[in-house]
């Protein structure tokens, strides 16, 4: 195997310097004596184009029909159109033909005991049958995503049909997703196909790289750029000289971001304590491309302070905000110096500013403390006056009503993690 192995690489090496003797001659048959080209430009770029309409494939410059590729080291890209790299060989688990053989213009031969399209696959296997399983199990602790058969630790996708569509460590990439309904290829022949998602050529757009764009990339970005000078505000992505903002409303209007360059951003308008409110500016205003415009006897950024208050909204905002960066600690409502405590009538947010905050003791059950108060303290019993108490720091405490929120004698440490 080992030495079948040896011969398939000296054959391709010989081959490519073959190749590279033809062109070099080609070049100079194409050429006058005096160095001027004896073929149109437009023979000549139809002979370095390929098949997807590529130039090189991208990678070099076309002289007179011949593929002058780009080399930052001896190797990189080579090739009649400079079709070959060493990098886009097969990889399995994130390494170039998964570390059991050598890439040789995008096909990998493998080292001896070792095959498969990635080398991933041994021929003799070493490990028990449960830990071989083990090894194919996905995320969610199902063999090779029900999508393949688990070989030695490694999976072997099933591909009924001979398109490899389906890949991955676990199988869990499906091509087909990529396939165009009407013709049948690969995101419409103009893109690759990477676990299921379309990356496009340039010039090209859609789910399945179906849409031409007609305008030149540096024309896009212009129409993209919003007032400050940022592709689509930083909130959304361009496609084609158009925004699609990230937050889009799946009823059709538009969400919280929106605006032909992404401009418009009505979280800011949200309240602090509860920003997946409908109720923009504290129902005291209309939001306008995420400013507030208050109602009479409001004001404030986020309309919240009544123009009855005694208080300036700079005076009521300190009055709530005492040690946080944050009026109410971003936890409730601060109206005219007086902090209102969010949800309304959740016993677990508290204190005179909303600085205690019981949920940070909860788990995704509801537990005080996962459940486990008990097996940290026993001296201390559990009643409706004692709390559990996070720091932030990962130390949970127990504390009587009078030391809420404070670490003081009245706090025992019950469990450091």
């Amino acid at each position: 195997m080992h030495a079948e192995t040896l011969v398939n690489s000296v054959l391709v090496s010989l081959l490519l310097i073959l190749l590279s003797a033809v062109q070099g001659s080609l070049q100079q048959s194409l050429r006058q004596v005096g160095g001027e080209c004896k073929i149109s430009p437009e023979s000549s770029l139809r002979r370095c184009r390929t098949p997807d309409g590529l130039i090189c494939n991208g990678r070099g410059e076309c002289e007179c029909g011949i593929c002058i590729c780009q080399v930052t080291e001896p190797g990189t890209f080579y090739g009649p159109r400079c079709e070959c790299h060493d990098w886009i060989c097969p990889t399995y688990d994130g390494k170039t033909c998964g570390d059991n053989g050598i890439c040789k213009c995008g096909k990998c031969f493998c080292d001896e005991n070792w095959f498969g399209e990635s080398c991933q696959y041994q021929e003799e296997c070493s490990l028990s049958s449960k830990t071989s399983k083990d090894l194919c199990r996905n995320a969610q602790g199902v063999v090779c995503s029900n999508a393949g058969t688990c070989h030695c630790g490694s999976c072997m996708c099933h591909n009924p049909d001979g398109k490899g569509l389906i890949s991955g460590r676990y199988c869990e990439c499906d091509d087909s997703e990529c396939l165009d309904e009407d013709s049948g290829e690969v995101c419409g022949g103009h893109g690759k196909c990477y676990c299921g998602n379309c990356y496009c050529s340039a010039g090209w757009h859609g789910d399945k790289c179906e849409f031409q764009c007609d305008i030149s990339p540096w024309e896009s970005k212009r129409r993209c750029t919003s007032p400050d000078d940022k592709i689509c505000s930083n909130r959304g992505t361009c496609v084609c000289g158009e925004c699609t903002c990230y937050d889009v409303d799946p009823s059709g209007d538009w969400g919280d971001i929106h605006g032909e360059t992404c401009e418009c951003d009505e979280r800011s308008c949200h309240a602090m304590y509860d920003r997946y409110s409908d109720d923009f500016c504290s129902g005291h205003g209309q939001c306008n491309c995420g400013r507030c415009d208050c109602k009479e006897g409001w004001a404030g950024k986020k309309c919240d302070h009544p123009l009855s208050c005694s208080l300036s909204v700079e005076a009521s905002q300190k009055k709530c905000r005492r040690t946080s960066s944050l009026p109410c600690f971003g936890r409730g409502q601060c109206l005219c110096g007086q902090c209102t405590c969010h949800p309304p009538g959740d016993k677990r947010v508290h204190g005179k500013n909303c600085e205690c905050d019981d949920r940070q003791c909860e788990d995704l059950n509801r537990e005080i403390c996962g459940g486990n108060i008990h097996k940290h303290t026993h001296s201390w019993p559990l009643s409706n006056h004692t709390h559990c108490f996070h720091t932030g720091k990962d130390v949970h405490f127990l504390l009587t009503e009078t030391s809420v929120c404070q670490k003081s004698a009245h706090s025992q440490v019950i469990s450091v993690y």
